[in-house]
């Protein structure tokens, strides 16, 4: 599985590719997904360009994206979005139109109440299990782990040198992961090495302007369709060979 991450919170003084209207965003799901993305991740925002959780920023989203893709469609939680654990629970209670899918970041306060609210609502749950945090820890002890759709493993570790050691430090806290498949992937300069290991270990991924700007090669990614298109070649490839050192 290959999600894309279409926005993220970056805005548009990230560059005019990074979609932020409910059309822009309805467009850029399209090509990815046409590009071979099976899962769309989105960051709902207001005419600002502030994410939010608000039923009136969310449900124009949604209707849009979904009127071109007929993939499984999520949504941020994050406490950015809505300071406040009740708070983000009364946005999700308020919420008309309903997304797929919902990320929860498990290291924010209130982040199992905020669980609880979206699977009681029908809405299944990616458990966000940062580097970093105290996020492993507490959702291997959470009673509502079994429960989750998948853990969406958060790397990030920005440097390229190191991404791929973060990762599987984080592979490792995370153990079993109450048995829930586990996606990974990674930020910034970590994000292909990341992507990468992820190919090598059979992991789902995920992908977008969300996570990096830029391509494997360092030129500015024109779209989240490309960065799609590049992370299928990159995960189809055989793993770089290393340096043995002349042995």
């Amino acid at each position: 599985m290959v999600q894309v991450c279409l926005n993220g919170r970056r805005s548009a003084a990230d560059g005019a590719g990074v979609p932020m209207s409910p059309e822009d965003l309805a467009r850029s799901a399209a090509a990815a997904v046409a590009a071979g993305a099976t899962s769309v991740h989105v960051h709902p925002k207001t005419p600002c360009g502030r994410d939010s959780l608000s039923p009136h920023v969310l449900a124009p989203a949604l209707e849009a994206i979904r009127a071109r893709v007929r993939v499984p469609v999520g949504v941020t939680t994050g406490a950015w979005a809505e300071p406040g654990p009740a708070a983000r629970r009364a946005r999700v209670r308020a919420w008309s139109v309903l997304p797929d899918f919902a990320s929860v970041n498990w290291h924010e306060p209130g982040a199992e109440e905020v669980a609880e609210e979206l699977l009681g609502r029908g809405v299944a749950v990616e458990a966000g299990i940062w580097s970093g945090t105290g996020g492993a820890g507490r959702f291997a002890a959470s009673p509502l782990g079994p429960g989750v759709l998948r853990v969406l493993a958060e790397v990030t570790d920005p440097d390229p040198a190191t991404a791929e050691a973060s990762a599987r430090a984080l592979l490792a806290e995370l153990g079993a992961a109450h048995g829930r498949p586990v996606l990974l992937h990674g930020e910034e300069g970590g994000t292909w090495p990341v992507l990468r290991l992820a190919a090598r270990l059979g992991l789902a991924t995920r992908i977008g302007l969300e996570d990096t700007l830029l391509l494997p090669d360092g030129r500015r990614a024109l779209s989240n369709a490309e960065l799609v298109t590049e992370a299928l070649r990159t995960g189809a490839r055989p793993a770089p060979a290393r340096d043995t050192g002349g042995q």
